[in-house]
């Protein structure tokens, strides 16, 4: 329960600062002496990333839409406000990160690991999921819900099955609320 809480007062904080911030436009990439990659309020509409190791980097605020992100590692990545629609993250390792408020509708999350992100306020409609693994997401219950009726596969990492990582009610598109520890 401390850890949920914990996590839930850290997603606050990044919203606050996020939300309340004057930050001018970033130019995506590497700025000099910068030891991971920030594109802050970016626009990296279209880029290819395949393969690349974007942990622990920021992407909050970027339009993202079209992008290739399949097979990157951007686990602890902020993603605050960006826009992804369409874009390819299969197999994408998005664990650890805060995603609250991301367009993630017609993306390709197929083989994803969401373990212990940070999702609510985000879009997943039209998103394909077999296979994506999200293990203690905070989803909201819609989307919860509405990607329950779509679950389908395992994770080939993990060996976890979608419908249970979102703990998924059997026999239907209900769901239990995935709650850390319960």
């Amino acid at each position: 329960m401390l850890n949920l809480l914990g996590r839930t007062l850290l997603a606050f904080a990044l919203i606050l600062t996020f939300s309340f911030s004057n930050c001018s436009t970033v130019i995506a990439g590497l700025q000099e002496g910068e030891e991971v990659p920030n594109y802050v309020r970016s626009d990296i509409t279209g880029f290819d990333f395949h393969g690349q190791d974007l942990s622990k980097s920021s992407i909050a605020g970027a339009v993202a839409r079209d992008a290739n992100f399949s097979d990157v590692d951007l686990h602890g990545t902020v993603l605050t406000l960006s826009d992804l629609k369409g874009s390819n993250l299969n197999g994408v390792n998005l664990s650890d990160t805060l995603s609250d408020r991301v367009n993630f509708q017609k993306t390709d999350l197929r083989n994803a690991l969401l373990i212990n992100m940070i999702a609510s306020g985000s879009s997943f409609a039209g998103a394909k999921i077999e296979g994506a693994d999200f293990t203690y997401a905070v989803l909201d219950s819609d989307d919860q819900k509405n990607l329950c009726s779509i679950a389908e596969g395992t994770n080939p990492i993990t060996g976890v099955s979608t419908r249970e990582s979102l703990e998924c009610v059997e026999g239907g598109s209900g769901y239990k609320p995935a709650m850390p520890g319960s």
